[in-house]
C-alpha cells in the first residue's frame, strides 16, 4: 500500500512527537506540598555551643553567673520584618558558682521548680538582615519570666556564614521591677536590673531562601518556521528561527 509524505508526516507526529510531548511536559513543575514563603529564613540555636551570662551589681561586688539553653528557632522574612519562634533557656540552670547564693536566687527569687523556662519569643526584627556576612538588628518580642510576660527589644550582632550562624547581645532585665522578689538585706543592696550577654551558634536552616537566582524555563515545543520541523526547546536565550523568542533550540526532527 502506497502512502503519500504527508500522511508518513502525520504518522511520525502521533508515533513520535505526541509521545516526545508528553515527556516534557512531565518534566514542567508540579503542585508541591506547601512550605515556607520563599522570602523567609530559618534559624536554629545549637544549645550545646550557645551560652548565657549575666551579671548583677550589688553594693558590695558584682555576681557573675550562667544560664543553659534548652532550645531555640527563629524564622524571619527579611521583606517586612515580621519574626516568630521561641527561644527557651532552663530556669534551673542558673548558678554563681556558691551553692547558698544560688538556693536562695532558685527558691526566693526565679521560684524556679514553678517556673522552670524562662522564654523570649519574637515577633519582629528591625533592620537590615544581610544574606551573608555581619549585621546588626534590634529584635523586639515577648520575654517570659517568672510566668509573667514583658515586652523587650533586644540588640542583636550577626553574622550569617555558609549554613551557619553566630550572634551576639546585650540587654538588661529589670526583674525587681517586673514584680520578682528583692534580694536585698540590711547588709547587702542589689540592683534592680540584672545584665544579660548572650552567645549564640547554630544553623541557618533554610540558607537558599536568601538567594535570587533565577529559575530556569522549562522546555517547550514548537514548529520551525517555514518547515515541516519539530524544535526541542529547552534553554532561554532569543532565536529568530523559531516562533517563539524565549527559547533556544536543543534539538529538531524532520517531519
Amino acid at each position: 500500500m502506497y502512502w503519500s509524505r504527508s500522511r508518513l508526516s502525520k504518522v511520525f507526529y502521533l508515533l513520535v512527537a505526541a509521545p516526545l510531548a508528553l515527556v516534557v511536559l512531565s518534566a514542567l513543575p508540579q503542585h508541591a506540598a506547601p512550605r515556607l514563603p520563599v522570602s523567609q529564613i530559618a534559624l536554629g540555636i545549637d544549645p550545646s555551643q550557645s551560652k548565657v551570662y549575666w551579671a548583677l551589681g550589688t553594693t558590695l561586688h558584682t555576681v557573675h553567673g550562667t544560664f543553659a539553653f534548652k532550645n531555640g528557632a527563629l524564622n524571619v522574612d527579611p521583606a517586612t520584618g515580621k519574626a516568630a519562634g521561641e527561644i527557651v533557656v532552663y530556669a534551673k540552670s542558673g548558678d554563681s558558682g556558691n551553692e547558698g547564693r544560688d538556693k536562695k536566687m532558685h527558691k526566693d527569687v526565679l521560684d524556679s521548680g514553678k517556673y522552670a523556662e524562662i522564654i523570649f519569643r519574637p515577633d519582629r526584627v528591625e533592620g537590615k538582615i544581610a544574606p551573608q556576612g555581619t549585621f546588626a538588628v534590634q529584635v523586639h518580642g515577648i520575654f517570659v519570666l517568672h510566668g509573667s510576660e514583658h515586652q523587650l527589644t533586644v540588640p542583636v550582632q550577626a553574622e550569617f556564614a555558609g549554613d551557619h550562624w553566630t550572634g551576639g547581645a546585650k540587654f538588661s532585665v529589670p526583674f525587681i521591677d517586673w514584680g520578682l522578689k528583692n534580694p536585698s538585706n540590711f547588709f547587702l543592696k542589689v540592683n534592680h536590673a540584672v545584665e544579660i550577654e548572650l552567645e549564640l551558634k547554630g544553623n541557618l536552616q533554610n540558607p537558599w531562601r536568601l538567594r535570587t537566582k533565577p529559575i530556569p524555563e522549562p522546555p517547550c515545543l514548537v514548529v520551525k518556521k517555514g518547515t515541516n520541523k519539530l524544535v526541542v526547546l529547552g534553554r532561554p536565550g532569543p532565536s529568530s528561527s523559531t516562533q517563539t523568542s524565549r527559547c533556544a533550540p536543543f534539538r529538531d526532527q524532520p517531519t
